[in-house]
């Protein structure tokens, strides 16, 4: 059975700050959570590999779920201490590329080419690829083989500039993902910011915000449910 590939961020503090930023654990825990209940296994991957630091401020929505992945050696090991590098992964190994967030992801997921080419292998040998909140940020410069954006004229969602501006990060932040998003002609999408608010367009998952991982994943099971070759 093939695998998820889990995207995570290396970054551990807002550019030209003291402020930590990092991976926002409910985004890969709760994910976790639905796809470890269908057997679904998974890998981690980092832009640089190895360490993955956790955003302080995801530690106040902690619930037994994301508690129970966050203390499994497994998860530890392999999902925040040892996650591996773009180069040793085998995108044929993976039905989906999973794109977590945390606002670090805004400064090493776009521009990474070798997490883009994994995306899109993945994604032309009919596997799908998912994202949640600002690992959006991952999806923005996917060229397809011809050169366009691959989520141009798809309909998408992530954390809006409305969220942004109630997070109170619109002056540390590089862009606005809804901004990019739109300015490479993606149908964006949203609804209440902080409502869980999820929807796919072909094999491309988005979510809007932290509270919509697990609307991803039930979008993402559904698919697996329905596909005979997983």
């Amino acid at each position: 059975m093939k695998k998820v590939l889990v995207v995570e961020t290396n970054i551990q503090k807002y550019a030209g700050t003291n402020e930590a930023t990092g991976l926002w654990l409910g985004e890969s825990a709760e994910f976790l959570d639905e796809v470890y209940q269908q057997g679904i296994d998974v890998d981690f991957v980092s832009p640089l590999g190895g360490f993955v630091p956790l955003d302080p401020r995801s530690m106040k929505y902690i619930d037994q779920a994301i508690m129970n992945i966050y203390l499994e050696e497994n998860f530890i090991q392999n999902g925040l201490i040892h996650t591996k590098k773009p180069s040793e992964i085998n995108p044929n190994d993976y039905h989906a590329i999973y794109f977590t967030g945390g606002h670090g992801v805004m400064w090493d997921f776009p521009d990474n080419k070798e997490l883009q080419e994994l995306a899109l292998a993945i994604y032309e040998n009919n596997g799908y690829i998912l994202s949640v909140c600002h690992g959006i940020a991952g999806l923005l410069n996917i060229k397809d083989r011809e050169g366009s954006f691959l989520i141009s004229g798809k309909k998408i969602t992530g954390f809006t500039k409305t969220e942004e501006f109630l997070a109170g990060k619109m002056n540390k932040v590089p862009f606005f993902n809804q901004t990019a998003a739109e300015e490479r002609n993606a149908q964006f999408k949203k609804r209440r910011f902080y409502k869980a608010f999820a929807l796919k367009d072909g094999r491309i998952i988005t979510g809007q915000n932290p509270f919509s991982v697990r609307a991803v994943a039930k979008l993402y099971l559904e698919e697996v449910q329905s596909c005979k070759q997983f």
